[in-house]
This record gives structure tokens, sequence and C-alpha cells, in this order.
């Protein structure tokens, strides 16, 4: 019953981690990536397509995006996509190819991204402290039923803490990396 109590913490924190890195990965750090188009939906023939469902798409180069849509006509579509989206990036259209150009980030931009990236990490570790305290109400349950002893709940409550402890310093290792890397010219 404790374990499993273990387990569904561990597995929530870490779909938690999981998801802060699938979002930090769309904050941008001035190098071309393909996870900076991931949340852009197409409207195509007044369906919202993916991207990367509709087109080819490849870095050439570390500042270039290239867009290649496998129907023509969706170009223009493609580009209204990507100038409604946050990511202040101008398409430009040759005919068959959008290229999308990475400009490089200005030092008041890089703290601009670098607060961002903090006010994100910073959701994801209350994220891990309401897993934290939905498990010490269950432990806190358990003894109330009479399931476990109060010491047992003790030890439980404190090993739920250092599993918590241990995702805040990924989180916290995570945000270092993300930093450094937005921060590096």
């Amino acid at each position: 019953m404790i374990e499993s109590t273990y387990q569904d913490t561990r597995d929530k924190m870490g779909k938690t981690i999981e998801a802060l890195k699938k979002e930090l990965m769309r904050v941008r750090t001035g190098r071309a990536s393909l996870s900076l188009l991931d949340g852009i939906r197409v409207d195509y023939y007044g369906t919202l397509t993916p991207l990367n469902q509709m087109a080819s798409v490849a870095i050439p180069e570390s500042r270039l995006i290239t867009i290649q849509p496998w129907d023509v006509s969706a170009l223009r579509d493609i580009e209204k996509a990507i100038l409604k989206s946050d990511l202040g990036l101008t398409p430009s259209n040759d005919g068959k190819l959008i290229r999308l150009a990475i400009p490089p980030l200005t030092a008041e931009r890089r703290r601009d991204l670098v607060k961002v990236v903090n006010k994100i990490c910073e959701e994801y570790k209350v994220a891990v402290r309401n897993i934290r305290r939905d498990s010490n109400e269950m432990i806190k349950g358990f003894k109330k039923d009479g399931d476990i002893a109060e010491d047992d709940a003790f030890r439980a409550q404190d090993e739920i803490q250092k599993i918590t402890d241990g995702y805040i310093r990924d989180i916290e290792g995570i945000h270092k990396e993300k930093e450094k890397e937005i921060l590096e010219f």
C-alpha cells in the first residue's frame, strides 16, 4: 500500500519532468530547432493540422529552418500560422519553400528568455510539490483509517519528501542547463 503510493508519486513526478523538458524545448535559444514548430497548427481545408504532418521540415544551417509543404497551395496558410504563433519569426516564401531565419539573440532578449525559463521551472516545482501534498494526504488517510501505524506514516512522509527533493534537484539541473544554453553566444 505504501510502496504503491511511492511508485505512484515517482510516476507522476517523472511525467512532470518530461512535460517540463518538452515545454523548455519550445523556448528559443538562438539556434534552429524543429521543436520550435511543435505547437504550430495550420488551418488546412478547415482542419487545424500540425505543421509536421503537412510539410517536410529541415534544418540546413544552424540558424535556418526550411519548410517544404507537400501541397504547394498550403504555403500561404503555413505562413499565416507561423506569423500568428508566438515565435516572433518572419517566414520568407519563394513559391515552393518557406525559410525561417533564426536571428541571433540580443543580450536583453537572452535575459528575458532566462526569466521565462525561471518562471516555467518554478511552475513545475510547484506541480511536484502538489504531487507530494497529494501523496502525503493519501498516507494520512491510510493512518486515519487504521491501515498503517503512526510511525509508518511518518516514515512514509519522510520517504515522499526524499523523492520530492530528488525531483526538485532534477528540475534545478534542467533549469541550469537551459539557462546556460540561452546565455551561451
